[in-house]
Formats: C-alpha cells, structure tokens, sequence
C-alpha cells in the first residue's frame, strides 16, 4: 500500500528507507521536490505535499533536526497514515534517542542498526485498526423500549402532561404579574425622580402642563432675548486660483490631437520627430549597474520591547510562594531546557498573526506563515536566558527573508546581453489588473535599460483603454530628450511600435518583436490593457498572447497597497495563464514588480503576500513619480520594516 517510507536528516543525511514491493521509481525524486518546493521556501505549515501521481506525508522533528515522509499513490485513501507516521516518529525517537544525542545524525548512520521488524510491526497494526468493523445489529421491536409500554401507562402520561402544562402556565402567568409589577414600580420611581430634579415636586400633571406651555408661548414671542451687538466682519479679498507648475512637467503647444497617426507605426523613421519643446528641468540620477535596493531607516528607540512569554509553574502551592519562588518560577522558564510546545507558542502566534494582518499580509497567508513556524519550533530545545516570544519572532524573521529571498537567478542585465549575442531581442510583456501603473512602470524600466546602454522598442498593445498609446508616445519623447540621438550612434534610443486601436494586440506584439529583430533592438517591452481577473475575455487574450509570443518573461504589476485581493488577483492569472495554454509545461508568472511602493510607510505587507503564492521574484519596485524611482527589494529591509511595531 504504502510506495516509500524515509527518515532523514534537515542536512540531507538519510537514515533510513522503506521502499514497497513492485515500486521502479526512487523516493529521491519526490523527497528532493518536497524538500525544494516546501521545507526550503518555509511552507511546512500544512504537513501533505503532491508530486506526479504520489501523495507525500511528512512529520519534523524539531528536536533532533529530522523529517520523516511517507509516500503513496493519490488515488489511495488511507486513512490510517497521520497516526503510523506519529507512531514512527515516537518509536524511533525513544528507541534511539541516546545514539542520536551522543552521536549525532552522521555517526548514527555508520553504526549497524535494524528498524524494519519495527517499522512492519508498527505498519501492520495500523492496518488492523484500519480495517472497516462489522456493521451493528440493529435492536428488534422486542429489545426496544417502546414494546415495554402499556396502553394505560400512556394514558397515564398524558394525563401527568396536561396538569404539568396548566402548572406551567400559571406559574407563567404569575411570573408576568411581578414582572409587570416591578416595571410599573420601577417606572413610577423614575417619574418621580425626575419631577424632583426639574423642581416639579407637588404639582399635578394639569399644572406641569400649563406652565411648560407658558413657558412656550414666551419663547415663541421673544421675550427675554438679548440681543449682542457685533461687529461686522471685515471684507476679505477674493483669492485667484495660482497655477500649478508640476515638476518635470515640460510645454505643450500646438494642438493636442493626435488622432492623425492612428494606424500608423510610429517606428517608421518619418513618425520619430523629436518634440523640441519637451524639456527635462531637473537632472535625474544616473541608474547604470543593478539598481539600488529599497532601504528603511530604523533606530534602536523604536524597537518595540519583546513580551516576554515565559512557561512557569501554575501549581497551587507554587502560586501561594511569593518572592524568590516566582522569581525561580520565571528564570526556570526562561532557561533552555524546555522543548516548546504548541500551547506556549499559541499567545506569540496569534499576536504574530494579527500584526502582519495589520502590515497587509494576506489573512490567509498570514495564518499559513504563522503555522509553519509552529511546525518548525515543535519540539526544539529553546536557548539559554530566552523567551518564546523572542524565539517565534526570530524563526518568522527567518521564515520572512526566506520567502522574500529569490528561488533562481533574476539578472536582466546578464539575459540581455546574452540575447544580443544571439543577435535577437530579449522580450517583457507587463501584465497586471486596471490603474496599477503598468505604463508608467514600463518608462521607468526603459530608462533604466537605455542608462545601461541598451536600445528599447516599446510595443503598444494595449488598444482598448482611450489614450494609452499617446501616453506611450509621450513618455518615448521624453525619454528621447533625456538621451539625445548622438549618444546611440545618430538613432533614437527608444522607439514606439503602435498601429492604434481595436487591433488584435497578439499580432502587434508579434510584429514589434519581428521589426526589433530586423532593426537590431536589444530590448522589446511589451504593454498590455489592464483587465480584471475575473474577465474571461481578457484573460484569454492575454494567454493567447503569451502562448504566441513566448516572451523571455513575464511580469505581473502590483500594487503595494492591496491586502487579500493581491492574492486573488495572482491566483486567477496563473490560473487564466495555465487554463488557456496547450503546452504541459503552460507559462506562468516570472516575476513581479510592485508599485507605489512609496505610499504604505511601514505596511509592506502585499511583498509577502504576491511572492508566497507565486513563488517568484519581485523584480521591480517602483518608489516614487520619476523615471529614476525604481529599485530592487532588499529582504532584510522589508522584514525589519514589516517586523517593526
């Protein structure tokens, strides 16, 4: 039943293997995919893991640094497999407890020992437990209780019911009468109360009456009034309206209407006329090389003062001692020579929980994260002169730069270079939901490539959203005045391939890398419309792009402000992206690049939430409105601002 049964080191040292009979295929296989795609990327929180056709159950030992995984095919159902790993885990452990201790994983394995006559044993008995029990036999009319009642004890009964429900009711209904009492005292008790405080005390309701309608009459006529003398306010001047003068904003003169070169690609040489009136008044920094990583400042006075949780004795007698017994009670907690448990993490976690929930994480993820760091301290010995509190926040530090960390090599630079030695174009194709600032993110990349010396074609493929080719357009002249022809060898640096609106932006993308390739460009970036990640439609076009185009990669834009819908949002394009593929190997997501990054001070949640269900990179972070805003995530930094209180 069972395919594998493994027990190894976190080092990768494997102690011992169970392999069932007619099983070909290694373990190592789906035990390297489990440690890879969860152990590693610290997604131990849920304790099952699939690969191909096999189900993989898995169990930590936090204490002796061990894991112990059991495979068996999907289809099966088997129910008995959470408590044979469970009854496993503790066997081994208190049967080679001492050789594991004094001498280590390593030493361990080069010393003879036999577990399989246990581990059959153990197998055999869970079997057993397994096996379906005999259905119950039912009780027939004689056995029951029903056949033992006579015809006069029933009568009996109703009889017995119909006085207990007339003595119910009276009892009711003289509960209602003191009910009804006490309210009628209570509220003639209020009356009175008030009557004395309004200075009514011993006069009739008449009496009341008349002289509140006295009192009326008087208000209504004006008597008593007042009337205050003051000064006529001092006429004010009306402000005009100043003009606002934006940075980086240029002139524009002439007519704004562009609609005459709809249909045409602006990359012919004739369509490339510099705007002589764009200017560029403030010099922005030089961004060659790799781009700076997002920092956060940090002082040691706001470190916030770690509440210290500690395990003391709760017995009666120890809480009668008081002084040095409480004082012994909290340093024999704090000593590391307890193993933590699920039910001292607990208060820590949930207040993890609801602090990164306040940063932006993902409910769900938050609850995930904060799972397998109780799964990863299970059981582990905690440090001399520590808390939990300090032990769970270190771990989910950890677990945090861990996820963060990129899982493969993200060097654009390097891939472009190695793209124009193959003498063709490296191709980004930005994808991502309506206003989250695709375009504007796209310039911001393209001034980057073109500070590195590279030349960029961008291609104009969204052709639903009004106005978004002329806001390429503009960005092109800009980027243009800010690196003039002369420096690229008398051609402009960066160029715009549109055939305007209502066009099938598959073949635009199609001609733009076809054109990039004859004109040598080095660079083709790739915009598309923003859409909805429920819009069947466009998520389809969107596939179908990506499926005929097969870009070098694929980045999803994201807005740094959003919480659970970052999830949402990431789940159905993969899913639009796979559902809509005819490879078996379907193209998904290769990276993001988060946005707006400058507006959620400290709540930078969403990083965590986007790069734990994709499992990629954020490759872009966008801080700020100019083209030199860009940066790239630093772990550290993003932790410690999501981590500071």
């Amino acid at each position: 039943m069972l395919d594998f049964f493994a027990i190894f080191s976190k080092g990768g040292i494997v102690l011992w293997c169970f392999q069932g009979a007619g099983v070909t295929e290694s373990f190592t296989g789906p035990v390297n995919a489990l440690i890879r795609s969860v152990i590693l990327q610290e997604r131990s929180g849920n304790n099952f893991f699939t690969h191909n056709t096999l189900s993989l159950k898995y169990k930590l030992d936090n204490e002796f640094e061990l894991v112990f995984v059991v495979g068996f095919q999907k289809n099966l159902t088997l129910k008995y497999v959470d408590k044979f790993i469970d009854d496993v885990q503790l066997h081994f452990r208190d049967r080679y407890k001492n050789e594991l201790e004094q001498r280590g994983a390593l030493k361990f394995l080069l010393n003879n020992f036999e577990f399989g006559d246990d581990f059959h044993s153990l197998l055999r008995e869970a079997e057993d437990s397994s096996k379906a029990k005999a259905p119950i036999r039912m009780r027939t009319y004689e056995e029951s209780q029903k056949s033992q009642k006579t015809v006069k004890s029933m009568i009996e009964t109703k009889d017995g019911d119909k006085n207990k429900d007339q003595g119910g009711k009276k009892s009711k209904n003289a509960k209602k009468e003191v009910e009804s009492g006490d309210l009628t005292k209570a509220a003639s008790q209020t009356t009175s109360k008030k009557a004395v405080e309004n200075g009514n005390e011993g006069l009739t309701q008449e009496e009341i009456i008349k002289r509140n309608l006295a009192k009326f009459i008087s208000k209504q006529s004006g008597a008593g009034k007042t009337e205050k003398t003051c000064k006529s306010p001092k006429p004010q001047k009306p402000k005009g309206k100043e003009n606002r003068v934006w940075d980086m904003g240029g002139r524009t003169t002439g007519d704004l209407d562009y609609s005459a070169t709809n249909g045409k690609n602006s990359s012919d040489p004739q369509t490339q006329e510099q705007d002589p009136s764009v200017e560029m008044p403030i010099q922005l920094e030089s961004m060659k090389g790799d781009l700076r990583g997002v920092d956060y400042e940090s002082s040691d006075e706001e470190e916030e003062a770690e509440e210290k949780v500690v395990v003391v004795n709760t017995n009666k007698k120890g809480a009668k001692r008081g002084g040095f017994g409480g004082m012994f009670g909290m340093l024999k907690g704090l000593v590391g020579s307890k193993n933590l448990s699920q039910e001292d993490m607990e208060p820590v976690l949930d207040k993890m929980r609801d602090h990164l929930i306040a940063k932006n994480v993902a409910a769900e993820i938050a609850s995930q994260l904060c799972d397998s760091v109780a799964k990863k301290l299970e059981g582990k010995v905690m440090g001399t002169f520590t808390t939990v509190a300090s032990t769970v926040k270190q771990a989910l530090q950890e677990s945090l730069v861990q996820i963060l960390q990129p899982k493969r090599r993200v060097d654009i630079l390097r891939d472009v270079l190695e793209a124009r030695s193959q003498r063709k174009p490296f191709v980004i194709t930005f994808c991502g939901v309506n206003g989250v600032g695709k375009s504007t993110n796209l310039a911001k990349i393209s001034y980057w490539l073109i500070e590195n010396g590279f030349s960029v074609l961008i291609a104009a493929c969204d052709t639903f959203r009004a106005g978004a080719v002329e806001q390429l357009r503009t960005h092109q002249r800009r980027l243009n005045a800010l690196h003039p022809p002369e420096r690229h060898g008398g051609r402009a640096a960066v160029q715009l391939f549109e055939k305007g609106y209502g066009k099938d932006a598959a073949g635009i993308a199609m001609e733009a890398i076809s054109f990039a390739r004859n004109q040598g460009f080095d660079v083709v970036l790739i915009d598309t419309a923003g859409r909805m990640q429920d819009n069947a439609p466009l998520m389809t076009a969107l596939a179908k792009l990506i499926a005929v185009n097969t870009p070098d990669l694929v980045l999803f834009v994201g807005e740094a402000l959003v919480g659970n819908e970052a999830v949402d949002q990431l789940v159905k394009f993969n899913r639009a992206l796979a559902d809509n593929s005819k490879s078996d190997k379907p193209r998904l997501i290769d990276g993001i690049v988060l946005t707006k990054f400058d507006t959620i001070d400290d709540k930078v949640g969403a990083a965590i939430s986007m790069t734990y269900i994709t499992g990629q990179p954020i490759v872009f972070v966008g801080t700020g409105q100019t083209y030199s805003d860009l940066r790239s995530l630093n772990a550290r930094a993003v932790v410690s601002a999501l981590m500071k209180a």
